[in-house]
C-alpha cells in the first residue's frame, strides 16, 4: 500500500468489478493485450478461460510458487491488474511483470507506484533477484512507466508474444535487487518529488504491459466475460 494505491490478491468476488473495468476499457487495452494464436495442425485448440477459471489458475500457480497475482485498487476501487509470472528459482530467482490499468486513472502515478510496490515485495520479501518487463516498442506510455522507475533496456526479442492478433516484437526491461538497495518505491518517490510529472493528463498515461496480466497460460488472452 502507498497512499491511495493498494495491491492485494485477486479474488473470485472481484468478478463484477473486474468485468466492469474491462468492459469500459476494451478499446484502450486491445492493442496491447495478449491473444490466442491460430491453432497448429498438431497442437491443441486454446480457448479463453472464464473469469473463475482464470482466478483458479492464478491461485494454483501462486500456491506452486510460480506466480504472484494482484489487483490494483485506487481510492478503494478496482482499477487494474498486475501479475508477477514466470517465477523461476534456483540459480535464477527471476520473474516477469504483466499489467493493465483503467484509462480513467491513467496519468496519476497509479501504475508506476504499483510496479514499485510489487518489485520491492519481490526483492525484499519473496527473495527474487531479477524482474523483467517486456513491452512492445510502439507502447510509448508503458515504456515511460518502467523508464521512470529506472529499469534498464536490455534489447529486442523479435516476435516474442502474440498480441492483438499477431506475433509482436518486444523490448526487454530489467532490474536486479542490487540496483535498488533503498527500494524501488523510494526511488519513485524521489523521482516524483524532482519532477512533479504525474498530475492527471501528463503523458505518462499507460494502458499496460503487452503481456496480459491475467497470465492464464503462455498463449492465452483475456478471459471471456
Amino acid at each position: 500500500m502507498d497512499g491511495d494505491i493498494v495491491l492485494r490478491p485477486i479474488k473470485l468476488r472481484d468478478q463484477k468489478a473486474w468485468r466492469e473495468v474491462n468492459r469500459r476499457n476494451r478499446d484502450w487495452l486491445r492493442p496491447w493485450e495478449a491473444t490466442i494464436p491460430p491453432p497448429t495442425p498438431s497442437g491443441p485448440v486454446a480457448q479463453r478461460p472464464t473469469y473463475r477459471q482464470m482466478v483458479r489458475h492464478l491461485r494454483a500457480e501462486a500456491n506452486a510458487g510460480r506466480m504472484l497475482p494482484f489487483v490494483i485498487e485506487y481510492q478503494g476501487r478496482l482499477v487494474g491488474q498486475l501479475t508477477v509470472a514466470g517465477i523461476t528459482w534456483g540459480s535464477m530467482c527471476s520473474g516477469h511483470i504483466g499489467y493493465w490499468v483503467d484509462e480513467a486513472v491513467a496519468g496519476r502515478g497509479v501504475m508506476p507506484t504499483a510496479v514499485a510496490l510489487v518489485v520491492d515485495h519481490c526483492f525484499r520479501t519473496v527473495g527474487l533477484h531479477r524482474i523483467e518487463v517486456c513491452i512492445r516498442p510502439e507502447n510509448g506510455p508503458s515504456r515511460r512507466v518502467v523508464e521512470k522507475l529506472g529499469f534498464r533496456e536490455e534489447g529486442l526479442r523479435p516476435r516474442y508474444l502474440h498480441i492483438d492478433g499477431a506475433w509482436r516484437d518486444h523490448l526487454v526491461y530489467a532490474l536486479t535487487a542490487e540496483e535498488v538497495p533503498d527500494g524501488l518505491l523510494q526511488r519513485w518517490h524521489r523521482y516524483r518529488a524532482r519532477t512533479s510529472g504525474d498530475a492527471p493528463g501528463h503523458p505518462s498515461r499507460a494502458p499496460g504491459d503487452t503481456q496480459d496480466a491475467s497470465e492464464t497460460s503462455p498463449h492465452s488472452g483475456r478471459p471471456r466475460n
